[in-house]
Order: C-alpha cells, then sequence, then structure tokens
C-alpha cells in the first residue's frame, strides 16, 4: 500500500511569537507528520502539546548526542509536554535554523493514549552540532484536533516554518 501525503496547514512566522497551533486538525487520515525549521531565545530544547492539554500528562524519552563524545540522554513521566530538541537558539550562528520532524500514528483512534517519535537536529554552521531522537506519549485516548510548538525560552523566530500534513493509506 502506497502512503499519500497531503499538506493540511503550512505556517511561516513573519512576528516573533510564544508557540505555533495547528487546530481543528481533521481525522480523515491515518498518521500526522509535523516537519518544522525554526529558532527561538536562549534554548535548544522545545515543548510540544496535544489539544491544549498543559495538564501533566506527558512522558518523553530523548537520547541525542553531538557526534563527537557526548551522548546524552534524558527523560520524564507525568510533565505538562513533551519536550525535544530541534529549534535552535538565538546564540547560535545568524540566520541558521534547526529541523525537526514529528510523527504521529493513529492520532484520530480513541482507543487508546497517542504515542508520538521526534527527530531533531541543531546545526548552527560551527558552534553545535546535535541531534536527538525523543519517543513521547499522551496519556490520553482523545483523538489529536490540536497540535502545539512551545518555545521554552523567549519566542520562535521571525521565518521559522511549520508545516503540517496527513498521511492516507491507498
Amino acid at each position: 500500500m502506497a502512503n499519500t501525503y497531503t499538506l493540511i496547514e503550512a505556517k511561516t512566522l513573519g512576528t516573533a511569537v510564544a508557540s505555533v497551533t495547528f487546530s481543528s486538525i481533521p481525522g480523515t487520515y491515518t498518521d500526522l507528520i509535523v516537519k518544522y525549521s525554526g529558532r527561538q531565545g536562549s534554548e535548544n530544547a522545545h515543548n510540544i502539546r496535544f489539544n491544549g492539554d498543559s495538564g501533566n500528562n506527558y512522558t518523553y524519552l530523548m537520547l541525542g548526542g553531538d557526534g563527537v563524545n557526548n551522548p546524552t540522554s534524558g527523560g520524564a513521566s507525568g510533565i505538562a509536554n513533551i519536550i525535544s530538541r530541534g529549534i535552535n537558539p538565538g546564540s547560535s550562528t545568524s540566520n541558521t535554523f534547526g529541523n525537526t520532524e514529528m510523527y504521529i500514528p493513529n492520532y484520530a483512534n480513541t482507543s487508546f493514549n497517542k504515542s508520538v517519535s521526534v527527530d531533531g537536529v541543531n546545526e548552527t554552521n560551527g558552534e553545535e552540532i546535535y541531534m536527538s531522537l525523543v519517543a513521547g506519549l499522551w496519556s490520553n485516548t482523545s483523538a489529536i484536533t490540536s497540535i502545539e510548538i512551545l518555545a521554552r525560552d523567549g519566542n520562535l523566530a521571525v521565518n521559522s516554518t511549520f508545516y503540517l500534513y496527513g498521511i492516507k493509506n491507498s
């Protein structure tokens, strides 16, 4: 079976904002993919929430490294969002943006909690190279109808881009 990607919504920031939300996501797809490229305040981590839920209903596990000698891992459960990397800090080389891809399978199914995988890369043209893989869980059986990406410090920068795709198995 072939997968068909359909662009649901695209956003390019004309002004700096604290978060970007995709809302009113239709339940007509099998899975969702969000691709984004961004910069923010002083951190390279960002937060992800679903359906406006800021309760302690999230779990994540992160593995990462800089490709040299600094592997990292971490995680938490019972927290208010999924934490991921892939948005460059504002202190990085001018005009460099981190890149992230989030995959959410079976987002509209109401029989089980929602899992997500996030692949993020910070590459700041000499100051930092870092890749992370995140496995996340939203402990809620509701269909996902909105996705919020939040800066952990400051705002998401002008010219950051965000794309939401639906995937249909055909």
